[in-house]
């Protein structure tokens, strides 16, 4: 029995306010069916992928966070690809093997999903800079087959990195990628075909959802889809949309490495670069991730008097320890011995130097896999340089011609920053949405997890009506 191919935009950022200003996906909601998620904490893009490929919780599969703090090292890693953090199986692992169980084939393409790397697919393009042993970095893509990057950017040119995240980030990375995923539909016909496209993640990020044009970046999504939906068409898919989480409004960052300093436990070693977090040292620190934060404490005491310092702090809305951290899916090795929620205007800012003149030089560049905390000043240029765009390109002849040169165009200000997520939606029109076709889900409202399930069904029919009738 042949399966209809199935196509899986995640088209994060996308809720039911937003879809009217999407006409494309909208027709794909009024032919099929529309459901809304309830959201995982953290409603971040590494957790929320996770779920949506193994249909399991955080403290299931271990994507506790876009990073987090491994133990054993001391160090704070963001932005991880390997396929095998994720300690439950994803989709595309589970399809194949119910296919091969069958006696029948299953192949499946991932375009700039997360945890790409070592992915059982036969199809994959992730983004992965080159990194030299003196300190340089080249923009690049990498994936499988062998020679597939080359010919997609051979037809479709470089992929834009520099719009994929960055004060410049914005619609033409989008727009490739989209492109970038027809070409892969009409030459190798996948049997599932996951596809991230960013578009929505960065201005209400920026300005907030209310200070941005969304119905102006909605609609150039749609735009952006169109290729996608036309080779759909061509080789007979199926596509469904989802989306991980919604934006809101934030006025307050909560700065809590700095009040943890305070307190006397995170400690920091100054250097000739700026000061550096102490991991080994501190006895307390937190792991700023939007909305959420986990803290790591290195003595069982001190959990309780750090978690009164942290319920203190403005803007902070529940702090969890130890198994309560199972009532928000959290109860894993990986997360923080605290868990702290921002309140929905609120959200947690990594900083944890108590002058700019002492903030390490990694702080005023993008450089997200070391800054041990995510970063959204980096999709700024800072407003206090003259001009900034200059300095950029000043910075990059620098590089071109052998210096040794930063990038330091980031402001240090996290004010600036307006829009955020993490946190379950205050409004179900804000929540994030999942389109599709077929039989439909009972209830309006379904958790995100069920996403996978649901498209498991369409993947294996024969498993699903073997299911239903015993």
């Amino acid at each position: 029995m042949e399966i209809q191919p199935l196509i899986l935009i995640n088209a994060v950022g996308l809720t039911r306010r937003l879809l009217p200003h999407a006409p494309r996906l909208k027709q794909l909601a009024d032919r099929g069916w529309l459901v809304s998620l309830e959201e995982v904490v953290p409603a971040v893009t590494c957790t929320a992928q996770a779920s949506i490929l193994t249909g399991r919780l955080p403290q299931e599969h271990g994507i506790v966070g876009n990073g987090w703090l491994f133990r054993e090292t001391g160090e704070i890693r963001f932005w991880q690809q390997a396929n095998a953090l994720m300690q439950a199986e994803p989709i595309y692992a589970t399809a194949r093997r119910r296919a091969a169980e069958l006696g029948r084939s299953f192949r499946a393409a991932k375009l700039f999903w997360w945890f790409n790397q070592g992915a059982d697919v036969d199809i994959s393009v992730t983004p992965k800079p080159y990194y030299g042993a003196d300190g340089n970095k080249v923009f690049g893509i990498t994936g499988t087959p062998d020679g597939l990057c080359d010919r997609l950017e051979a037809a479709l040119g470089r992929f834009p990195f520099h719009t994929f995240w960055g004060p410049s980030a914005g619609l033409p990375c989008t727009q490739w990628i989209a492109r970038a995923a027809a070409e892969v539909l009409r030459s190798e016909r996948p049997d599932l075909t996951l596809v991230y496209l960013p578009h929505l993640d960065y201005d209400p990020q920026r300005f907030g959802p209310s200070g941005c044009d969304l119905p102006r970046l909605v609609g150039e999504l749609d735009d952006a889809c169109g290729p996608i939906l036309d080779a759909a068409r061509t080789i007979g898919a199926r596509v469904w949309v989802v989306s991980e989480y919604g934006h809101c409004d934030v006025k307050r960052p909560i700065l809590v490495n700095r009040q943890l300093r305070a307190a006397g436990w995170l400690s920091v070693r100054p250097g000739p670069f700026g000061e550096t977090l102490d991991t080994f040292g501190s006895r307390a620190m937190a792991v700023c991730d939007h909305q959420v934060a986990h803290i790591y404490v290195a003595r069982e005491v001190d959990c309780r008097p750090v978690r009164e310092v942290l319920a203190a702090l403005p803007g902070v809305g529940q702090v969890f320890q130890g198994a309560e951290r199972r009532e928000v899916g959290l109860d894993h090795p990986r997360a923080g011995d605290l868990v702290a929620l921002a309140r929905e205007d609120s959200w947690f800012a990594y900083p944890y130097w108590n002058d700019d003149r002492a903030a390490p030089d990694f702080a005023r560049t993008v450089d997200i896999h070391r800054k041990p905390g995510y970063d959204p000043c980096e999709l700024f240029f800072d407003p206090g340089l003259l001009w900034p765009r200059g300095r950029a390109i000043v910075r990059l002849v620098q590089k071109r011609l052998g210096f040794r040169t930063l990038f330091d165009v980031i402001p240090l200000d996290p004010a600036l920053v307006r829009g955020s997520h993490g946190l379950p939606a205050a409004r179900p029109e804000d929540r994030p949405i999942l389109i599709g076709d077929g039989p439909a889900p009972a209830r309006e409202t379904i958790p995100l997890c069920q996403t996978h399930d649901l498209m498991l069904r369409i993947l294996s029919p024969e498993r699903s009506s073997a299911g239903a009738s015993g």
